[in-house]
């Protein structure tokens, strides 16, 4: 097998060399000649050479250092892109044809010509424009031309070795166009930027302004301006900044405020900037109308009207027209005007405000009501004890009457268009002034009037308060403004009735009886008469409480508390406490089981009775001593033959005991001496399963038959003496 691979290698190595020899009968194409190489754009050399027979294409190569670009071309001239701007580069040149590649040809070196500058430009102001870039690698001075991008008029350009250069004496709004190159040491110049900018526009100028003091609005005009896109109306005050925006040379500014001074300018735009007028109009605006408007009547019959001074308020004029048609007026530089005036009219008064701008707008109309007069032929009737009727003859300007009752403290008033009224809430046992008086509803009363007094029957007692003492008594407390009255309480219920009576504020009813509803009201007498009874007061007896109550356990820890029934109580509560802790239930029945209880401990039962209402009657009892605690550790050992011995430890407390065994073949049951904890039972079959359980025994003598069970089998072989085998255990049943 390894002769066969070179056999194998030496057929191909055979043809290979024939390939070679069938190759070599086909020339190269001749190498060409560069006849130039130059740079006109940064990124790329152009290069020149004579064309070479035979070739289909040319491979030029541009070095610089370590960096090769080549470009394949058709024909002269070829240029090689992608290269850095204001560099050395090796130019060589091969011809390509189907024979291959000719050799390089000699290089020539071309240099790259200098980058762009990349310019911002801006315009500073209407006749100038800033043209700014940064350094250019090689640079050594820059050329900058700007001129209308229309192509009218002259350009102007600069040369500077600076990075920035500013056009002036421009035409402002003017778009122009910027071109800048740079040059290197040689003066050869780089590639060129090209932008375009306009100029900022000239300030709006002849602004003329006028001011509409009804709609306080402002119409703002001024000589367009060239250059400029739109314009912005400016109005600033000390308190507010007001504008509009127009591409017209007019604008209206709205609302103004009144009393206000706006200094008023305009600001020209385009896309380069903005101008603001150079002064600005100051603008006056008409005076707010006079606030504060305050009008007397004092005395009877002369009218004083006053107002607050007013920014910008040159003068005031204050206006007064009476309700038949009559109006005068006051002109004045002050803040007040005094007029004449007649009862039983209303005014009608308004305050304006003057200036050069014109009248302030219309601020409040106030109106005014002198009193009308006072009612005649009064003549009060009392009619019961708290009832009067008055009448009286109609006056003038009265567009009611109202007739007051005063005793001093308090006021009852009866208001009607008719010359006649009846006092029908008056207080008892109260002495009254009562007086009538005309009544305007804007300007109030006439109170010139004449009155009487009159003195009514006893007032009704109010109860403030019905509370129960330590000893169950119920004490009834009352107020009551009358003098020297007698006072009897009443309290009725469906278990009788009970009395009380006092001459001061309180009395206190006895022997009510628990769980028991009553009402309560009051009577007051005088020499007068009998006062209605007070408002009832409803009152409730606390509940009654259980006549017995009676506790039995149910298990170790828990026990059920039973009572009878008491009167009145809809819920109760029981509490078990001891040093131990608490245990608690609230029931609607008469029973209730309570968990929790430890065994062997001494408890305080306490109960409440609750009534639908809350009330609660707190019921004590004696206490109550918690069953022993079952024994543990039960066990049983052998005594014999027939003999066992039930062994416990006793649990907390001391406690009787007694101990049974329950088989197939019969019940055992043993009793310990006291202080023991075993006992025996000596006749008992063998070969049985036994059930065996330990129960304390109540004072009582009754067995509590709650604690667990133990299973135990007593076989017949074996030891006759030794522990009995454990089966298991049982629950207590």
């Amino acid at each position: 097998m390894a002769g066969g691979q070179v056999k194998c290698l030496s057929v191909i190595g055979f043809s290979l060399i024939c390939l070679k020899m069938v190759a070599s009968t086909k020339t190269a194409p001749k190498i060409p000649t560069i006849d130039q190489a130059y740079s006109k754009i940064s990124n790329s050399i152009t290069v020149e050479w004579a064309t070479v027979p035979g070739a289909t294409g040319y491979l030029l190569t541009a070095r610089d250092g370590n960096t090769v670009i080549e470009t394949v071309v058709a024909n002269s001239p070829g240029t090689v892109t992608g290269l850095k701007a204001a560099t050395l580069y090796q130019i060589t040149i091969r011809s390509i044809s189907p024979a291959g590649r000719s050799q390089a040809s000699p290089p020539k070196q071309a240099k790259t010509v200098l980058a762009a500058p990349i310019l911002q430009v801006s315009s500073p102001s209407p006749d100038s424009i800033l043209v700014q870039w940064k350094s250019v690698y090689m640079a050594t001075g820059f050329s900058v031309s700007i001129m209308r991008a229309n192509g009218l008029g002259r350009i102007w350009k600069e040369n500077t070795t600076n990075t920035s250069l500013t056009f002036t004496s421009l035409d402002a709004g003017t778009l122009y166009t910027i071109k800048a190159y740079a040059w290197n040491a040689s003066g050869t110049p780089g590639d060129d930027s090209t932008c375009n900018q306009r100029t900022g526009p000239r300030a709006p100028a002849n602004i003329q302004v006028s001011f509409d003091s009804g709609s306080l609005k402002a119409s703002v005009s001024w000589a367009p301006t060239e250059g400029a896109f739109n314009y912005t109306v400016m109005a600033l005050s000390d308190s507010s900044r007001l504008s509009c925006s127009t591409t017209f040379s007019s604008c209206t500014i709205s609302p103004l405020q009144c009393g206000t001074k706006y200094l008023i300018s305009v600001l020209a735009t385009n896309d380069a900037g903005s101008s603001r007028s150079i002064s600005a109009v100051t603008l006056k605006t008409v005076a707010c109308a006079p606030g504060r408007v305050t009008i007397q009547e004092d005395p009877p019959g002369h009218l004083s009207v006053a107002w607050s001074n007013v920014h910008l308020g040159d003068y005031y004029v204050a206006f007064v027209k009476s309700d038949d048609g009559l109006e005068v007026h006051c002109n004045t530089s002050f803040t007040q005007c005094n007029f004449l005036s007649e009862c039983g009219f209303t005014y009608f008064i308004s305050v304006f405000a003057y200036n050069k701008a014109g009248q302030s707008p219309l601020g409040d109309v106030f109106n005014y009501t002198t009193a009308p007069c006072c009612p005649g032929d009064i003549n009060p009737v009392l009619v019961s004890s708290d009832r009067v009727e008055i009448v009286w003859s109609p006056v003038r300007g009265a567009e009611l009457y109202e007739t007051k009752a005063v005793d001093g403290f308090s006021v009852v008033e009866c208001n009607d268009t008719v010359p006649a009224c009846t006092l029908s809430a008056l207080e008892c046992d109260t002495k009254y002034n009562i007086t009538v008086y005309s009544f305007s509803e804007v300007r109030g009363s006439n109170t010139s009037c004449t009155s009487r007094f009159i003195t009514t029957a006893p007032c009704s007692p109010e109860i403030k308060n019905v509370s129960k003492d330590a000893f169950s008594m119920i004490n009834v407390y009352w107020r009551s403004t009358n003098d020297e009255a007698t006072y009897t309480v009443t309290a009725q219920g469906e278990k009788g009735l009970h009395r009380c009576s006092s001459t001061g504020e309180s009395c206190t009813l006895w022997g009510l009886p628990c769980g028991s509803v009553f009402s309560v009201t009051a009577v007051a007498e005088t020499p007068a008469g009998r006062s209605l009874p007070s408002y009832s007061v409803p009152l409730e007896t606390v509940p009654c409480c259980p006549a017995s109550l009676t506790v039995t356990p149910v298990t170790q820890s828990v026990i059920n508390v039973s009572w009878t029934v008491g009167t009145g109580a809809q819920t109760y509560v029981t509490v078990l406490e001891s040093h131990t802790g608490q245990s608690k239930c609230h029931t609607r029945q008469n029973h209730c089981l309570l968990g929790c209880i430890s065994c062997g401990i001494n408890y305080t039962v306490a109960l409440k009775a609750i009534s639908a209402t809350g009330l609660t009657a707190d019921c004590g009892y004696q206490s109550y001593s918690s069953s022993s605690c079952c024994p543990l550790e039960v066990k049983l050992y052998r005594l014999g033959p027939n003999g066992i011995r039930i062994y416990w430890q006793a649990s907390r407390g001391s406690a009787n005991y007694s101990t049974d065994l329950y088989g197939s073949k019969g019940i055992f049951t043993c009793a310990p001496s006291a202080g023991l904890s075993f006992c025996d039972i000596t006749e008992i079959p063998c070969g049985d399963v036994y059930t065996v359980m330990v129960s304390p025994v109540a004072e009582t003598g009754l067995k509590l038959t709650f604690c667990p069970k133990k299973i135990y089998s007593v076989t017949c072989s074996g030891s006759t003496l030794g522990m009995v085998i454990y089966r298991g255990k049982r629950n207590a049943e």
